[in-house]
């Protein structure tokens, strides 16, 4: 018997519990797979397991070395499937997990052209702004916006986040010019809770100088929803500051106008998770090149936003 099938039979009757269930388990017999694991022992020169009429016991040598035994067996699965990959086209379910508003605005209009071009892929989609566990939930690909602490997953950086101060046209007619910062504290605003925390999100801007800003005074409208945020601008009810993502149709249709220039703050990103695979899987990668690439026709790289293009409706504010 080769010794690959012998550290199948040895990592299946770990996990199975006996020798019985792990030949169940792989079609073999109780017999064939004590054997197996005998042989293993007497290569060795260790004991893998405590034998006991009622179970199974692993030995400490056997929990070591069934932690390599299983990195290799699944770095041959991978590197196995990445094969057969290249010369198939990408199929299979392709599980995604979308922050909301993001998810609405950037991820939804493109997912009909990718369906088009990977007609074997299908597609489950979740949308959820709070942070799940994608291993334990069985999805493929999760993006996140805003900052990420290291999760342990593969993570790379599709932009930045620019945060824009907006109103609508017909709210800047019924006003005079914004032309300094000081004056964002004698308007109107339209406020976003986040629903995980309750707070506030605050005003972030860019600033070498103190500004006159009070919170409390700022909470004529607070909402915990992206579009309700986008709707109440729209309708003139006041000043928003929002990513640049949730104001890109906006912007694009002149609903909402930027007043100053967008902030960046440190930190702050849309970011693309995924579990760590030596050989991620055809369907994962395909995803992953489409988008980056739908995001580049936008103007959207690891490092720059559209928003920095923007005509803004005073390009150079003061401080006061």
């Amino acid at each position: 018997m080769d010794k690959f099938n012998s550290l199948k039979m040895f990592v299946s009757a770990f996990e199975h519990g006996s020798f019985g269930a792990a030949a169940s388990a792989l079609g073999s017999d109780p017999s064939t797979v004590s054997k197996a694991i005998r042989r293993l022992e007497q290569q060795l020169q260790y004991q893998l397991f405590h034998r006991t009429t009622r179970k199974l016991q692993i030995t400490p040598a056997g929990l070591e070395y069934l932690e390599t035994v299983k990195k290799i067996l699944l770095e041959l699965d991978e590197c196995e499937q990445h094969l057969a990959s290249n010369n198939e086209a990408a199929s299979g379910t392709l599980k995604l997990n979308l922050p909301v508003s993001y998810g609405r605005c950037y991820i939804l209009p493109l997912l009909p052209a990718f369906s088009a071009k990977y007609p074997d892929i299908k597609l489950q989609v979740t949308f959820s702004d709070e942070y799940i566990d994608i291993i334990e939930q069985g999805i493929d690909i999760s993006i996140r916006t805003g900052t990420v602490s290291d999760s342990g997953l593969i993570m790379q950086q599709l932009s930045p986040m620019d945060f824009l101060i907006c109103a609508a046209p017909s709210y800047l007619e019924s006003r005079d010019r914004i032309t300094t910062l000081n004056q964002l504290n004698h308007q109107n605003w339209i406020r976003y809770r986040f629903k995980q925390t309750g707070r506030v999100m605050p005003l972030l801007l860019n600033q070498t100088a103190p500004v006159n800003w009070d919170e409390k005074q700022h909470d004529q409208y607070i909402v915990d929803d992206g579009q309700a945020l986008i709707g109440l601008c729209e309708a003139g009810l006041g000043l928003i500051q929002a990513p640049h993502f949730l104001l890109h149709k906006s912007l694009q249709q002149g609903s909402v106008k930027p007043i100053f220039a967008p902030v960046q703050p440190e930190g702050f990103g849309v970011y693309l998770l995924y579990p760590k695979r030596h050989f991620p899987s055809r369907k994962v990668t395909a995803f992953i090149e489409y988008l980056k690439q739908s995001l580049a026709n936008m103007g959207e790289t690891t490092h720059h936003t559209w928003a920095r293009d923007l005509d803004l409706v005073d390009p150079q504010p003061a401080q006061n």
